[in-house]
């Protein structure tokens, strides 16, 4: 028998319902994805650390699950940027909302110490942006 390994994260996966809207999100927050994906029904990015982030359409979940809904909201998922600083985090949510995503809080201070937002990607998944409030010390 082979000793079991411990299971590891490798991939975050998004199910999406448009892929190109999806994608042009994404590369807006620094995901290299692989130019001309748009079309593909499997999207996969790698990144910094190892970690995957992948994307697939709402069809090809059906086709293997056919019982698959669409959430009735887009909150299952909800995924964190680290900005640089907290101008960087108001500069992101300006230029995501200034593209049409839809912000769901706007920058504000937080109570637990960071300059923190919340945009909507166009599945309706939270995407929080953060940075420290005050910079290390």
């Amino acid at each position: 028998m082979t000793p079991r390994t411990t299971p590891r994260l490798d991939m975050i996966g998004l199910v999406v319902s448009d892929m190109a809207a999806s994608l042009a999100f994404y590369r807006r927050l620094g995901i290299d994805v692989p130019a001309g994906a748009e079309s593909e029904p499997h999207v996969e990015a790698s990144l910094p650390g190892g970690l995957r982030i992948g994307w697939d359409t709402e069809e090809v979940v059906r086709s293997f699950d056919p019982s698959w809904v669409r959430p009735a909201d887009g909150g299952r998922v909800g995924l964190a940027f680290l900005c640089g600083s907290p101008a960087e985090v108001d500069a992101v949510y300006s230029e995501l909302t200034g593209a049409g995503h839809t912000g769901h809080l706007a920058p504000w201070d937080a109570f637990w110490g960071q300059r923190y937002a919340v945009v909507l990607d166009p599945d309706g998944c939270e995407v929080s942006l953060f940075a420290p409030a005050q910079p290390a010390a």
